[in-house]
């Protein structure tokens, strides 16, 4: 992903957890806030020490980004998105990961061809 792309920011990740909304599935939670003055989205990627050492993180985590990556047409602009892995990812291979993450982005309504309703918090 390129950096104009990517969320860093501790204080950017504080705003999307407390005003944006929620969607999840086993594998992952999303949390999606609006920018419309945006004109392209954003996505930062969390992996919890609790998922294993340093390799098995940066593993999950390359894993992640080519999957927003290849899916980065079908994403709606103008959006934040947060996507925190939880512990079952680890033994998921690439394809699994991007079946898992469309799911969870489908079911949040953030593709480009489906609208659903929302979970609040």
């Amino acid at each position: 992903m390129k950096k104009k792309y990517k969320i860093k920011k501790n204080h950017e990740f504080s705003r999307i957890f407390e005003k944006g909304k929620s969607s999840a599935n086993r594998q992952f939670v999303i949390y999606v806030l609006d920018k419309h003055e945006q004109s392209h989205f954003r996505a930062g990627l969390t992996v919890s020490k609790k998922m294993g050492n340093a390799v098995t993180r940066n593993r999950i985590k390359r894993l992640l980004r080519e999957a927003v990556r290849e899916m980065s047409e079908e994403l709606q602009e103008g959006k934040d998105y947060i996507i925190i892995a939880r512990k079952p990812v680890v033994q998921m291979d690439y394809e699994e990961i991007k079946k898992s993450l469309k799911h969870v982005t489908n079911v949040a309504g953030v593709l480009k061809k489906h609208k659903k309703m929302w979970k609040d918090k």
